[in-house]
């Protein structure tokens, strides 16, 4: 299984990157990580019940950090800092990041929703 190495955080471009004992590095947008977090806010208590996050496009990671040997929690410029990323979820957003990008953009269309950047 791929194991993260390092993480860097550009606050500036809002991208945190992770470099895997492959040798890749893989950039996932603050947004990207805002709006997959694996707290019960945006995930809900069992299947079905996820929360489309909205107004995310901005948001930035203020703080990382470590919970013991197996985990990183994400603090959000919007408050949020309760999703506890496990190392082998950061892999899976990191694997799975294309798809899960495009059905988050679906789930936002569907919603009438309008993503603008600053």
């Amino acid at each position: 299984m791929t194991a993260i190495t390092d993480l860097a955080l550009d606050q500036k471009s809002r991208v945190l990157s992770l470099s895997l004992d492959d040798g890749q590095t893989i950039e996932l947008s603050c947004e990207y990580l805002r709006v997959h977090s694996p707290s019960a806010e945006v995930r809900g208590h069992g299947p079905g019940q996820e929360v489309l996050q909205l107004n995310k496009e901005n948001v930035n990671i203020t703080a990382i950090e470590p919970v013991g040997n197996y985990a990183v929690r994400l603090v959000f410029s919007d408050g949020h800092d309760t999703g506890l990323y496990a190392w082998d979820f950061l892999v899976e957003l990191a694997e799975k990041k294309d798809e899960n990008w495009q059905h988050y953009l679906a789930r936002l269309e569907e919603a009438g929703y309008q993503r603008t950047l600053n």
